[in-house]
Formats: C-alpha cells, structure tokens, sequence
C-alpha cells in the first residue's frame, strides 16, 4: 500500500490475489466472471483466497450480470450469500441496488446492510447507473455505506473525473469516494492528483495463454461474445507495483 493512498485490486482468482496483495494492494475486492463486471464468488473461492492473503478481502454480492434491479428471489439468494460470506472470513461486502427509476432502493439496501453487520460495506458501480449521483450520496451517507466505487458515470474514472471530484468535495469525509474504472498506469497520477481521493480500484491485469496442449477450437463453452476458451486474464504482480510506485510518487 502506497503510503497516503490504499489500492484495491479486484481479482477472480486465488493467483490473481497473490500477485496483487505481493504488488502491493491494500485491499481486494474478490468476484468470480470480471468480464461481467464481478458476481458473487464461491465460498471455495473466498475460503482459498484467504488462506493465501493477509489484506482484508471485500466480497462482491451480486446474482448476475445486468442491471441492479432485483426481483424477490434474487434478494433472497443475496441475503442467503452476504450470511455465507461473512461464516466463511470475508472483510467486508460490495453491493447495490437500484429502482426501476434509477435510484437507489434504499429499502433494499437496508435490508442487505441489516444481513451484513457488523462487515463495512461498499456500494459499487451501480451507483454508475443512477439518476442523480449526488443526490444518491446522500442516500448511501443515510443509509451507511462505508464508501462507494465510481467511475464519475462515465465509460472510464478518467472522464469521469469531473464528477468524481465533485463527489469528494460533497462527501467531506462522510463516505469514502473511490475511483474505479480504466485506471491505469497511464492516467493514475492525474486522477489522483485531481480529484482529491484517498483511495482507487483497478484491476492490474495482463493476458496469459492456457498451459494447455491439446485444444478443440471448434467449441466454445460460452457465448460468442465470451472471453476465449485457452485465454486468462489475471492480475499482473508488475503492474500492480507500477501502479503503487504512481500513487506513491503522487503525494
């Protein structure tokens, strides 16, 4: 961890944990499927990934990909995982829902921070997808959330990184902004530099080829559009050092 700035590295895998708490992260926030944006992961997964780290591991409680609205089963499934989580040595949650109107479901998230106490909870970037961002941290500093993950509502924290700023001037210390979204070596120092925040997210990740020799290239196990079969994503120990050397260099 820089000193002065904590960086958290989502990760989806016991190797990519390793290689982003040894990089020097702070902090993970641990999913399983990143190319959908991070779901629940397995207890196996969490359970595992704690036996290998000592930072604090945050988990993310979401059903599926797609949008932030949650019928009444998947509610229960949410409440059902943020229970198993919190047996099984998770840190802290990650989680969020919406109304039909883009607004937060405070009801909702009342519930679902009910079930996690006494854990710190994150709300993520479905606060991205919302109607009125300040008008919704406000809500999230009612309701208790302990920080939420944001990219400004835009493609990337970097040109999101108006907004961002506005929301750390707004927050005054009451809830934790922290930046999400793009972040990397390239565009780290500016966004820390202007936007005031004290903490960020990135993923740090680098291709890696399957170890595997023998490989069917006429089946795919998902969707056309799915990442490919004898290809991995994972945390890159070198960049998640670069990174922190940036944010280091920052102060």
């Amino acid at each position: 961890m820089a000193e002065g700035f904590l960086m958290e590295v989502c990760v989806d895998s016991v190797e990519s944990a390793i290689n982003a708490e040894r990089g020097g992260a702070g902090r993970l926030e641990l999913c399983s499927s990143l190319l959908e944006g991070g779901i629940t992961p397995s207890i196996g997964l969490l359970q595992v990934v704690k036996q290998y780290v000592r930072i604090p591991v945050y988990t993310m409680i979401r059903p599926r990909g797609g949008d932030f609205l949650y019928s009444d089963r998947e509610v229960e499934v949410m409440k059902k995982d943020i229970e198993l989580v919190r047996s099984h040595g998770a840190d802290g949650l990650v989680l969020g829902a919406l109304t039909e109107d883009g607004r937060v479901d405070a009801e909702l998230c009342m519930e679902l921070l009910a079930v996690s106490r006494p854990l710190p909870v994150t709300f993520h970037r479905a606060f991205d997808m919302v109607h009125d961002p300040m008008v919704t941290l406000e809500t999230l500093v009612s309701l208790g959330f302990e920080r939420v993950l944001t990219s400004g509502c835009d493609c990337s924290a970097l040109e999101g990184l108006p907004l961002i700023k506005r929301l750390v001037e707004q927050a005054k210390g009451r809830i934790t902004i922290m930046p999400g979204g793009g972040i990397t070596e390239r565009n780290l120092q500016r966004i820390l530099e202007s936007s005031g925040v004290l903490e960020f997210h990135c993923s740090a990740r680098s291709s890696k080829d399957s170890a595997m020799k023998f490989r069917n290239s006429c089946v795919n196990m998902g969707a056309s559009l799915t990442a490919p079969e004898y290809g991995l994503k994972v945390a890159d120990m070198s960049k998640v050092r670069s990174l922190n050397a940036i944010a280091k260099n920052t102060l």
